[in-house]
């Protein structure tokens, strides 16, 4: 299931970005720079208590202001609420209650959703301002005070969002089917390969950049399997995404990745790799799907008998972060290959779910630290005593050793490549976490 969004919205200068920041910051603190990968702060995965969320900021809410950009931050606000699955509702307590506050409550509770109030500013410890109490006036429920600049009451917060997700909630479709999120910049033929596969036009096929505005589900049943492809919006260079509407597209295109088994990543022929396709795969490949590079449009290309093979290496070389992915030559036009590649999906698919025996892996991490000894320095030696698996989708290892800090990238880099030489894993990523001995997971 993709992960439940919590919006983050009020009137102008109450500190929800600073709020915003402090609560993901812990988490992207941690999180590897991935090349290729897009941060645009306007969301971000926030965890807390061993769940994971997505979090909105949104601009500063003036109902009634004619003002351009004001409107705009309204209506992006608007789209955030209609997303999020529970709202954060941010007031500030040197402020008081305002007209805008009972406004923006008012426009909160006549959403349906869950809303969660927080007062901002609280800057002491101990009991707050005798002002914190008339935020009851607001009807929202028990507020709660948070200093965001110190993060006094942020668990509290937290805990009283997490009340209101259904963390349990069943995905609407069966084990057996395989969801296949299809992304890409705007215009790659995303739409075009879900009509072509349906036998229907399911989604608007258009030559004008940014038709699909919203992820979109197509059941398909054939002879390789049960299927949902998941047709996104196309991700746009953050210098290009100047509409509200279109950052939530955006954000909409990453909870498809989060809700996906498999990426289908689609390139533009005729155009070749752009900055941008890095951006999309980075991100799936930073979620550990499986993941598939189809380049799309290859009827329209003029090839000799070189043509393939050449683009192929420029591609491997494009995509040197995520060489585990393989490549297809499609066109969604006239069906090429399109056989191919749901054989292909059913195959990646398998081997992100791949699971391996504990006893198996020391075997193959015997065999691999007698080929090529473990790193040294100053005389001591990397000692790796044993390596397990941990979690699936993506397989994810643990080697337990007696130094990290002789774990040279290296040397994951030998082991990962060993485990690939021996169990295939192809489309998949890999994560090794090392451990010193005694250390918990």
């Amino acid at each position: 299931m993709a992960r439940p969004i919590i919006a983050v919205v009020g009137r102008p200068n109450v500190g929800k970005s600073t709020l915003f920041n402090k609560l993901v910051g812990q988490r992207l603190s941690i999180v590897e720079d991935t090349p290729g990968v897009t941060r645009d702060r306007i969301y971000a995965p926030c965890e807390w208590r061993n769940r994971e969320v997505m979090l909105v900021d949104t601009g500063g809410i003036e109902p009634y202001s004619d003002d351009v950009i004001l409107a705009q931050m309204r209506r992006q606000a608007q789209l955030a609420i209609r997303s999020a699955d529970v709202i954060i509702l941010v007031t500030d307590v040197r402020t008081g209650v305002t007209a805008t506050d009972y406004e923006v409550a008012t426009m909160l509770q006549k959403s349906g959703k869950p809303v969660v109030l927080c007062v901002n500013k609280c800057d002491t410890l101990g009991e707050p301002p005798a002002d914190f109490y008339e935020f009851y006036n607001l009807g929202l429920g028990d507020p709660i005070a948070v200093s965001s600049v110190h993060g006094h009451g942020t668990g509290d917060l937290l805990d009283a969002c997490f009340e209101k997700i259904d963390f349990d909630q069943q995905d609407p479709y069966e084990e057996e089917y395989i969801k296949v999120a299809v992304i890409g910049k705007p215009n790659v033929g995303k739409s075009s390969l879900v009509n072509r596969v349906a036998g229907e036009e399911r989604v608007i096929v258009s030559d004008i950049a940014g038709t699909t505005r919203d992820a979109t589900d197509t059941v398909v049943e054939n002879e390789w399997g049960k299927f949902v492809l998941i047709d996104t919006a196309g991700i746009r260079r953050k210098s290009k995404v100047e509409e509200a509407i279109e950052k939530y597209s955006v954000l909409r295109s990453y909870m498809a990745v989060d809700r996906s088994d498999v990426c289908v990543i689609m390139i533009d022929a005729t155009e070749g790799f752009t900055e941008q396709d890095s951006k999309v795969a980075g991100y799936a490949h930073e979620s550990g799907k499986a993941c598939i590079i189809a380049v799309n449009k290859w009827d329209a290309v003029e090839k000799d008998g070189k043509t393939m093979q050449e683009m192929q290496k420029k591609l491997e070389q494009d995509f040197s972060f995520m060489p585990y992915a393989p490549i297809l030559f499609i066109s969604a036009k006239t069906g090429q290959r399109l056989d191919k590649l749901f054989a292909l999906i059913c195959q990646v698919n398998q081997q992100n779910a791949m699971r391996i025996s504990t006893g198996a892996l020391n075997e193959l991490l015997a065999y691999a630290t007698a080929r090529v000894q473990p790193p040294s320095d100053k005389g001591r030696r990397l000692r790796i005593y044993y390596m397990t698996q941990v979690s699936t989708r993506p397989p994810t290892f643990v080697c337990f050793c007696n130094r990290k800090d002789l774990f040279h990238f290296s040397y994951q880099r030998y082991l990962e490549n060993q485990i690939r030489e021996t169990y295939g894993l192809q489309g998949t990523p890999i994560r090794i976490v090392v451990r010193e001995k005694g250390e918990s997971f």
